[in-house]
């Protein structure tokens, strides 16, 4: 029996890269099916003969893209064209970090931007550095910088289409061409151009993936109550509310909007915050004790 990790799912087929670098293409066993198991890009799994016989137990999955145990993600953001979106950055980071994967922002299409726009969107970027999250932009690209932070780990690059994900994937490998997106001048949003998920060696034994790029993300999942864990200055403060399980809208003595109204916490963040919560909150099911009969 032989183990490795699929790079790449079609047609029924799974390419499967074993640890020494050799990739043996196999199919799932039927039982797969009764047994409900969809194997996908990413997954850790065992086979014998060119077929499966197990998936391992997943360290994270997305859905949409369709790929497990992933460490880190580029999240691509476009500085124009689509326009650069705070809450939709926040929607990425927010679903990352629901998943456990670490964040890394790149920003696209600087040379676009007028000396205000670029100055307007670097105090938004400077925010998230101030958090924590490693910044990237096109203009002051280090490949040497992203391979450093791939380095034996699973790497994604994902964002909006047309937010420019095939085009930093050309400059990291080169040799894989991909087609890059048109944007729809009545949209705003690029067409698809990448409709399959591949996973490709890149840098220090890691492995990096482009997927297909889309406008919205499904945070429908997520509770509402530990929505502010996934906003990382949120939770080092929330530790002073005066209620544990502060959810930071309504309650009184609530350390986060202080912190917003002092300016400790930018009020873009904390905007967003509110309005993800209130999408998640209007989604949940209400229960209601029926009335005993008369």
């Amino acid at each position: 029996m032989q183990s490795g990790k699929i790079i790449k799912s079609i047609s029924g087929f799974y390419d499967v890269q074993l640890a020494s670098g050799e990739v043996v293409r196999t199919r799932a066993r039927g039982n797969f099916r009764k047994q409900k198991i969809k194997p996908i890009v990413g997954d850790l799994v065992e086979f014998e003969s060119a077929y499966l016989l197990a998936v391992k137990p997943r360290q994270n999955a997305l859905v949409r893209p369709p790929v497990a145990n992933l460490d880190l993600a580029i999240v691509v953001m476009s500085a124009v064209e689509p326009d650069f979106s705070t809450n939709l950055l926040d929607r990425y980071l927010v679903y990352l970090a629901e998943n456990q994967i670490e964040a890394v922002i790149y920003l696209s299409k600087t040379d676009l931007l007028s000396d205000s726009q670029r100055a307007a969107i670097e105090d938004r970027l400077a925010v998230y550095r101030q958090i924590g999250y490693t910044v990237c932009q096109n203009d002051g690209y280090d490949r040497s910088q992203l391979e450093a932070l791939a380095s034996q780990q699973t790497l994604i690059v994902m964002g909006q289409s047309g937010a420019g994900k095939s085009t930093l994937l050309n400059r990291l490998m080169p040799q894989l061409a991909l087609e890059t997106a048109q944007i729809s001048s009545s949209l705003n949003r690029g067409k698809h151009t990448t409709r399959t998920v591949t996973l490709y060696p890149f840098g220090a034994d890691g492995l990096i993936a482009d997927t297909p790029g889309f406008s919205s993300l499904d945070l429908s999942e997520i509770d509402p109550i530990t929505l502010a864990d996934d906003f990382l200055e949120f939770a080092q403060i929330a530790v002073n509310c005066r209620f544990r399980g502060c959810q930071h809208l309504q309650e009184p003595d609530c350390a986060v909007k202080a912190a917003v109204a002092t300016g400790e916490i930018a009020q873009f963040r904390y905007d967003n915050y509110v309005q993800i919560s209130q999408e998640l909150s209007h989604l949940r099911p209400v229960y209601r004790k029926s009335s005993k009969p008369n």
